[in-house]
């Protein structure tokens, strides 16, 4: 809908300021670490996901190209926003865990609060950092090692109240592209020989957001952090803010310079991977998809499936099924597309078939 309101964005609005602010109206040349940040970290739980959201971003972008960041302790791996692994620059790393700690806490209240019950929390936490530190561990490991101490409690309570109260990153070869098995911790000021940052104030957090995800409402910066009443982080920031409302009324906070393309501009279609952040980061996520296709998306078992784009909105979803050395490509739209999109999706298709299965003797596209 136009509103011919120059202080109200409609749904198009909305969804062409998010491509930009996410780099997917063009490819950048922006460098892989710098990306990561722009986008204050890429949501991680499988290793693969991150390299292909940004591939689909970023130039002539190379596996490499993150591989070699992820070795180098550039970028880790860490429990942050929403509880859930994310890939962040190492500055990221130090900078958000303070921020998102009390969000952290109350997330392990809420999950493990019966199972940790009248113990102290804070030796549990010093017991891990000092198992974890003398060697990384799995959570597994971690978990026996600290049921030694305390026998009569859950091994994964007691493991992941460390996860959420000490900041463990995610050692390689987690985070290598194609690379599985369990995930193995260490604390993140022992990886990347630096402190956690002193403040715990959100405001840098927020705009941050704002770049990566803006304009957005309150509630929508709170689903992305995973963070309650950061309405008085937005008062602080007001005289540096600029506000719009959305067709339903709500306010919309930005940042001043944060680019609004034409709501009618054309743009290209794109691939995203499994759990890509431009999907979970804001409560009313209408600018992206729809309820419906929301629901053949995000799985009962938490999963998000791997979705692309036509005109910036999603469309459907892809896989790659690899057997021998034959790889397909399989793109299942939601409903009927146009001969032009399928042909762009093809042609993408092909792209991200190099790319993804490039050791693969044979590649195919098909449509489901």
């Amino acid at each position: 809908m136009v509103t011919g309101d120059p202080n109200v964005l409609d749904r198009r609005a909305l969804n062409r300021a998010l491509l930009a602010r996410q780099l997917l109206l063009e490819r950048s040349g922006t460098p892989a670490v710098e990306a990561v940040g722009h986008l204050v970290g890429m949501q991680a739980q499988a290793p693969n996901p991150p390299y292909i959201g940004l591939w689909t971003r970023l130039a002539g972008f190379r596996i490499a190209d993150l591989a070699d960041r992820v070795e180098g302790r550039e970028v880790v791996r860490i429990a942050l926003m929403r509880g859930t692994i994310h890939l962040v620059t190492a500055e990221d790393c130090l900078a958000l865990r303070p921020v998102l700690q009390s969000a952290l806490e109350q997330g392990l209240k809420g999950t493990f609060g019966k199972q940790l019950t009248g113990l102290s929390t804070s030796d549990v936490a010093a017991l891990g950092r000092e198992l974890v530190e003398k060697e990384p561990l799995t959570l597994g490991g971690l978990g026996a090692l600290l049921a030694e101490r305390w026998p009569d409690r859950d091994p994964s309570a007691l493991a992941n109240a460390v996860r959420n109260l000490v900041p463990l990153v995610q050692v390689p070869p987690r985070g290598l592209w194609g690379e599985s098995g369990q995930a193995v911790h260490t604390t993140a000021e022992s990886w990347l020989g630096g402190a956690l940052a002193s403040s715990t104030s959100p405001d840098a957090m927020v705009e941050r957001y704002l770049a990566a995800f803006g304009p957005a409402t309150v509630k929508d910066v709170q689903a992305w952090s995973g963070m309650t009443r950061l309405a008085e982080s937005v008062d602080r920031l007001r005289p540096r803010l600029r506000f719009f409302r959305d067709e339903n009324g709500a306010e919309l906070l930005d940042l001043l310079d944060a680019p609004l393309p034409d709501p009618g501009m054309p743009v290209p279609v794109r691939f995203l991977p499994e759990f890509d952040n431009i999907l979970l980061s804001h409560a009313d996520r209408g600018r992206i998809l729809t309820d419906e296709q929301r629901k053949l998306v995000f799985t009962r078992n938490g999963l998000i499936r791997s979705t692309f784009l036509v005109d910036g909105f999603v469309r459907g979803l892809w896989r790659i099924e690899q057997k021998r050395k034959a790889a397909t490509l399989v793109i299942e739209p939601f409903g009927a597309l146009a001969g032009k999109d399928r042909d762009a999706l093809a042609e993408e298709g092909g792209a991200l078939l190099d790319f993804a299965a490039a050791s693969a003797a044979t590649r195919d596209i098909r449509f489901g």
